[in-house]
C-alpha cells in the first residue's frame, strides 16, 4: 500500500491549504453574491469552488466553457438547467456536470437558492472578479452583454445566447 509521500499524481498541487472565510472573496456577479470559497490561486490553478446565493430570475446567458469542466450541486432553492438539448429543474441535492464545449444556462426558479459551482481547472474565479464587483460596492451594476461576453472571452468563456426563462 503506497504513503502519501510514495504516492503517483498528476496534480500540480504541493501543498495543503485551509480555505477559512477571511480569505474568501465575496463578489456581487450577475445580481447575486458568489464566494469564492476555493480559488485557483490556492489550488495551483486546478480547482476553484463557489458558493452562490441569489433570487428568482438570476441566472446566466447561454454560454460555453471552451477549457473548464463545471459542476453544479444544488444546496437550496431550484435550478433550471439547460444543457445541450436537457432542460431540467434541479432541486437541493442535484449535480449537474458539464465537460468543457457544452453550451449551457440556468436560471433560479424558485424565491431564493444557494449552490455551489466547481470549476476545473481553475478559471473562473478570475473572471468572476474581473466581471463583478467586490460585495457591498458602492455601484454593483454588472457589465452589459456586450462587455460580458468581451471579458469572458478573456478566461476561456464562450457566450452564445441570453439567460434561459424561468
Amino acid at each position: 500500500m503506497s504513503t502519501p509521500k510514495d504516492a503517483v499524481t498528476t496534480s500540480r498541487l504541493t501543498a495543503p491549504f485551509i480555505s477559512s472565510p477571511d480569505v474568501q472573496d465575496a463578489i456581487e456577479f450577475l445580481g447575486a453574491v458568489e464566494r469564492i470559497r476555493v480559488d485557483g490561486q490556492h489550488t495551483a490553478g486546478e480547482l476553484t469552488v463557489h458558493d452562490v446565493e441569489a433570487l428568482r430570475g438570476h441566472g446566466s446567458p447561454m454560454h460555453r466553457h471552451l477549457l473548464a469542466s463545471e459542476t453544479f450541486f444544488v444546496l437550496e432553492g431550484q435550478l433550471r438547467v439547460l444543457v445541450d438539448d436537457i432542460d431540467t429543474l434541479a432541486g437541493p441535492g442535484t449535480a449537474a456536470i458539464l465537460p468543457p464545449g457544452h453550451t449551457h444556462g440556468f436560471v433560479v426558479t424558485s424565491p431564493t437558492a444557494r449552490y455551489l459551482t466547481l470549476h476545473t481547472p481553475a478559471g473562473f474565479d478570475d473572471f468572476v472578479r474581473a466581471a463583478g464587483h467586490p460585495e457591498g460596492f458602492s455601484d454593483p451594476t454588472p457589465p452589459d452583454p456586450e462587455e460580458l461576453t468581451r471579458i469572458a472571452a478573456q478566461f476561456g468563456i464562450e457566450i452564445v445566447g441570453p439567460p434561459p426563462l424561468p
